[in-house]
């Protein structure tokens, strides 16, 4: 069964050491580490290790000359604050025999009863909770548990998870933390709030965060026209929201202090119009573009630019087209989706300057304006400009829109075709979209249309296996509409019942690639409980069950997690 991990704040804790060989050095420099005060329980005679000497030489903890301990101990040792109970017993002593001469295993039964936490080294049975193998970089803090099983294995999964972080990962997370601290009482703190602490009627965003709470279900919920003054409020930290969730590790690490300070100030609210003003791309600078720039006293270019609209594919790497791949690694200007997977996004050159869209529900509109103005901007200089799109540009990314921007002015783009998703993240999920005798045709619709209006939804065909892009940020209001006995605008002439075999596909192809698979009548549940993982896709119909069989032991939906490589 697996265990709660937390993190606990140990300032001014009492921590009771039992022993004195290297283990209990050990544990009480980790305690000291932490702000704890140790009290440490060996006998007088006792060979102390050398640092524990040290340590109580300088005042640093204090030692009990006991050679047993007893329930007394454990409940007048501790701080006022909690009645002399101390926070946490260490037993170090690992051999049985020593063990029943100090008592431990009547201590432990004591701490239970008195829900003391308590570890006894190399013995699983005894303890309440274990001991990570930590890694500590500032605010950052990584820690590995094997359970008891095998504290070795512990530490080299440990080693291997750290070295392929990003150096200065601490510190990001210690300026993205100031950064959202900041938003919050610039953004939130002017706002009237309700009793339960929300702002005028919406939910309250936390200058803190609880590490496990991940995205949930509304992370990128769909924002309408009557909604849009709330989500304004949220602007600012719904942009960071995106930039911790969809930008590459080593680009959120490079950023420096002042370009830190430039997300916070250059995203403010337009107080006259509500748009966001065009700013500059993380990592190498680009001159800050928008439409009112004037470049005539520019130099002319040595050459004319070149705009391409690249597909990315679904995720991974080994999917790009070696067309696009040329694309990526020769650009002078990458203007990517923020959905483009880290990975991608890993394969542009250091040197090349990045812009990463600022699209969420809400701003999508000005979001895209803002990429047009800077692929505009530097077309004129006559760099060579990417405009990265998830999956293929044609299959709702805006594409032909973009082609009709460019061509307009002055550029006629090449379009490079990415695999789509619509076909591809079935396949990864193990659903053969088509399968004689169960489905003979695919529909691929979006779930979303223009400024977030609900789309007519198609008809019920048992035969079809029907995909839905860009849905589940609408989801119940699209199962509704399915399973709807009701025709009219928006519902469906037949409606689609609702033990009909659907799955959710988020981050096809990607290492941390998640399927729910359910039917539409539990669907919206799963994913409110299983929260979101964008982006994902919906695929309805019976070729669902061909190759993933319904689950017999009754469960509403089940849960597969990661990809397996080629």
């Amino acid at each position: 069964m697996p265990s709660l991990l937390t993190s606990t704040d140990c300032t001014s804790h009492i921590h009771l050491i039992i022993g004195h060989n290297p283990l209990a050095s050990t544990r009480t420099t980790r305690s000291l580490d932490l702000g704890a005060r140790v009290k440490l329980l060996a006998p007088a005679t006792a060979p102390l290790h050398y640092t524990l000497q040290q340590k109580i030489t300088d005042g640093h903890i204090l030692w009990l000359q006991k050679s047993t301990v007893a329930e007394h101990d454990l409940t007048s040792l501790g701080r006022a604050e909690t009645d002399g109970v101390v926070d946490a017993v260490f037993v170090t002593i690992t051999n049985p025999a020593q063990q029943h001469k100090w008592g431990i295993p009547a201590l432990v039964e004591a701490c239970r009863r008195l829900r003391i936490p308590v570890n006894v080294a190399d013995t699983p049975a005894l303890c309440t909770f274990s001991i990570l193998s930590t890694h500590t970089d500032g605010p950052l803090q990584i820690g590995i548990t094997t359970s008891g099983r095998g504290c070795k294995l512990a530490s080299r999964i440990k080693r291997e998870i750290v070295s392929s972080l990003p150096k200065d990962l601490g510190a990001a997370c210690e300026r993205m933390g100031t950064l959202r601290r900041r938003i919050w009482e610039e953004d939130y703190q002017t706002f009237s709030y309700n009793e339960e602490g929300y702002a005028d009627g919406e939910r309250g965003v936390s200058p803190d965060e609880d590490d496990d709470e991940g995205q949930n279900a509304a992370f990128n919920k769909l924002v309408t026209q009557q909604e849009e003054y709330e989500a304004q409020k949220s602007r600012r930290i719904r942009w960071l929201s995106q930039i911790c969730e969809y930008w590459p590790l080593e680009r959120i690490c490079g950023l420096t202090d002042a370009e830190a300070e430039g997300v916070l100030r250059n995203y403010m609210r337009d107080e006259e119009g509500g748009n966001n003003r065009p700013t500059t791309a993380f990592g190498n600078q680009l001159t800050p573009a928008s439409t009112t720039t004037s470049t005539i006293s520019a130099p002319p270019p040595t050459k004319r630019g070149k705009i391409q609209l690249v597909g990315s594919g679904p995720g991974h790497p080994s999917l790009l087209t070696t067309a696009s791949l040329t694309a990526i690694t020769t650009a002078d200007l990458i203007l990517a989706d923020k959905l483009v997977p880290a990975p991608i996004l890993a394969l542009i050159p250091r040197r090349t300057p990045v812009h990463i869209a600022r699209k969420f529900p809400g701003n999508a509109d000005a979001a895209q304006a803002e990429l047009l103005a800077l692929g505009h901007e530097a077309l004129k200089l006559g760099k060579s400009v990417v405009r990265l799109k998830q999956g293929d540009p044609y299959v709702y990314g805006r594409g032909a829109e973009e082609v009709e921007f460019f061509r307009g002015a002055g550029w006629e783009p090449v379009v490079i075709p990415g695999i789509t998703s619509a076909l591809s993240a079935p396949m990864f999920a193990g659903i053969s979209a088509t399968h004689r005798g169960v489905a003979d045709q695919i529909l691929i619709c979006t779930g979303t249309g223009r400024k977030g209006a609900a789309p007519e939804v198609p008809e019920f065909v048992r035969s079809r296996t029907t995909v839905f892009l860009m849905a589940l940020h609408r989801l119940g209001a699209l199962v509704e509409s399915l399973v709807s006995k009701d025709g009219g605008e928006g519902k469906a002439a037949g409606a689609w019942p609702k033990e009909t075999p659907c799955a959710v596909i988020e981050r096809a192809s990607c290492h941390d690639q998640r399927v729910v698979r359910t039917t539409l009548e539990y669907v919206c549940a799963a994913v409110e409980e299983e929260g979101s993982r964008p982006p994902g896709l919906l695929v309805v119909g019976w070729a669902c069950e061909v190759l993933a069989p319904k689950a017999k032991d009754g469960r509403r939906w089940v849960v597969e997690e990661g990809f397996r490589e080629f």
